[in-house]
């Protein structure tokens, strides 16, 4: 018996040392957000989306399902003698939509994007990675351009990708570079660009997470502030020197359900903190589908309840899981400039996959972490499930679109091809906030790495916990934000220099580990109430 008690208490403690239990509560009701219709139809429904300096949207869905609902403009037609369903093609399967008058403009792709990757490079430029069939090698990029501009997609007629890449993850390097990383089958990584004769690197990992239904299709990656990888697949993660191809660390496995395509939930690097000298990281993922959902579509088994963090940079690291108010798979999450994390958009049953999942979650909820606490936010009324999209907007929304769970477009039955566009925006925005409310007024628009800037911002009412967030702007796609970057930067006092008008001398961060070079929105925030983002380029 004492030989039983002790095996039984020295289980305990394995287990609690991988995983502990966080008590999160549902917080009470307060302003629970609003909705807001920006777009009747965009004419596609966007598979993945992108956020521009410019206030404006890139929008992308994926060829070879015969005409979208809106035509290129000038009789322009795209010929593909490989296209699968329309050789002679003279609609668009990418849009842009201001974000100012909520206009849409067609763009033009030439090869199929379907699940696909990109990153917005040191300069602005969108770049975009593989996709199917006769897309899965290529290189795409579009130079953004103001709503009244012309910039296009062009592809690259001379370089393509090593490895086919179909559901990939592109993360944004320190150097300026791009990571490509997996695929459906592809167990390797690249860059973009390559050095002189430089082809891809296996990557084990990705097929030792490998399953019957293939759960590590858009594996989640996190740059660390040391500058390697945190990867993770299925229910795995590792921590990756891309330099020295080396796996420098193995986590825990986290407890429960598939995390990964095609049993999605979403993740997000929670954020880095400046006055702290952005030393700890922690990952958190949310939601799933139970294992084998996928392939057993017809049973719609309940998705995932649960979230898990874990601190990448411990000694020690554990999963410390909590449940969510309600289930979900495919849901987005989106760190806001409060530091909070909006969960939106899912289905409470089934997986990703077409016609795979039923009962949408209408409701986002949003998440505070350092109160552990969920807060259920006010339904929308259009369900968002397989191919929709979610990204923060300058302003402090979020911009809603997409939502296909059909090869074609489909617009009867249940789920519809969705072509309507949304803006969430979170209880801060409410209007009882605004006596908090600060706003930029003056700010550089290029910031070296180290460099104190000086910030001009206005508050109306009494200036108390001020931060300045700066935040990247991530491409979105399959219940992921590619690149998405939180990082609270560290401040000097505010000084007053006039009336409801302050100063105060800001760091950026060190390097580009911390900041990739690249346009970032940077949030005054005030008691948790954010102003606009002011758009800074922040460079070596």
């Amino acid at each position: 018996m004492m030989r039983a008690n002790s095996m039984r208490w020295m289980f305990l403690i394995l287990l609690v040392d991988s995983m502990l239990w966080l008590p999160a509560k549902i917080q009470a009701a307060g302003p629970i957000g609003t909705w807001q219709l920006l777009v009747n139809s965009a004419g596609i429904a966007s598979m993945h989306t992108a956020v521009t300096r410019f206030n404006t949207a890139v929008m992308l869905d994926r060829t070879n399902i015969g005409p979208s609902q809106i035509k290129l403009p000038n009789g322009r037609c795209r010929v593909n003698p490989v296209d699968q369903v329309l050789k002679t093609d003279c609609t668009a399967h990418s849009v842009m939509l201001s974000l100012s008058n909520n206009g849409i403009r067609p763009l033009f792709i030439q090869t199929d994007t379907w699940c696909s990757s990109g990153q917005f490079l040191a300069d602005g430029t969108l770049l975009q990675t593989g996709g199917n069939l006769e897309g899965a090698l290529k290189i795409r990029r579009i130079a953004p351009c103001a709503s009244t501009g012309t910039c296009d997609w062009v592809e690259d007629p001379n370089t393509g990708l090593a490895d086919p890449r179909w559901y990939a993850t592109d993360q944004l390097l320190p150097d300026g570079r791009v990571i490509v990383v997996g695929g459906r089958g592809v167990f390797t990584y690249e860059f973009v660009p390559k050095a002189a004769g430089e082809g891809t690197f296996a990557l084990p990992f990705l097929a030792a997470t490998n399953d019957a239904q293939n759960d590590n299709y858009y594996p989640y990656v996190h740059l660390l502030p040391n500058g390697n990888l945190y990867i993770f697949a299925n229910r795995d993660s590792i921590e990756l020197n891309y330099i020295t191809r080396t796996v420098v660390r193995n986590f825990p496995t986290i407890p429960g359900e598939p995390r990964n395509y095609p049993s999605a939930g979403s993740s997000v690097l929670l954020p880095l903190d400046g006055p702290s000298g952005y030393q700890t990281a922690e990952v958190m993922v949310c939601g799933g589908a139970r294992a084998g959902a996928f392939r057993n579509p017809t049973a719609q088994f309940p998705t995932s309840l649960t979230c898990g963090r874990i601190v990448i940079t411990a000694a020690a690291p554990a999963w410390a899981m909590s449940n969510m108010p309600m289930r979900r798979c495919m849901g987005d999450m989106i760190i806001l400039p409060s530091g909070e994390v909006l969960i939106i958009n899912g289905a409470g049953r089934g997986s990703q996959g077409f016609g795979f999942a039923s009962d949408p979650v209408l409701n986002p909820v949003l998440y505070n972490p350092g109160q552990l606490t969920f807060s259920i936010l006010q339904a929308t009324t259009i369900p968002r499930v397989y191919h929709s999209t979610a990204n923060l907007l300058p302003d402090g929304r979020v911009l809603v679109a997409g939502s296909n769970t059909h090869l074609f477009y489909t617009f009867t039955g249940a789920f519809p091809t969705e072509l309507r566009v949304e803006a969430f925006s979170p209880p801060y925005l409410d209007t009882s906030f605004n006596a908090r409310r600060p706003q930029i007024t003056n700010v550089p628009a290029i910031v070296r790495h180290g460099q104190t800037f000086t910030v001009v911002f206005t508050v109306p009412g009494q200036l108390t916990a001020l931060e300045m967030n700066l935040l990247s702007a991530p491409f979105a796609t399959h219940s992921f934000a590619q690149g998405q970057r939180f990082l609270r930067l560290k401040l000097a006092a505010a000084v007053r220099v006039g009336g409801t008008s302050y100063s105060v001398a800001v760091t950026a961060p060190p390097n580009g580990i911390i900041a990739p070079p690249a346009y970032y929105m940077l949030f005054p925030v005030t008691q948790g109430i954010p102003g606009n983002a002011a758009w800074i380029r922040i460079t070596n």
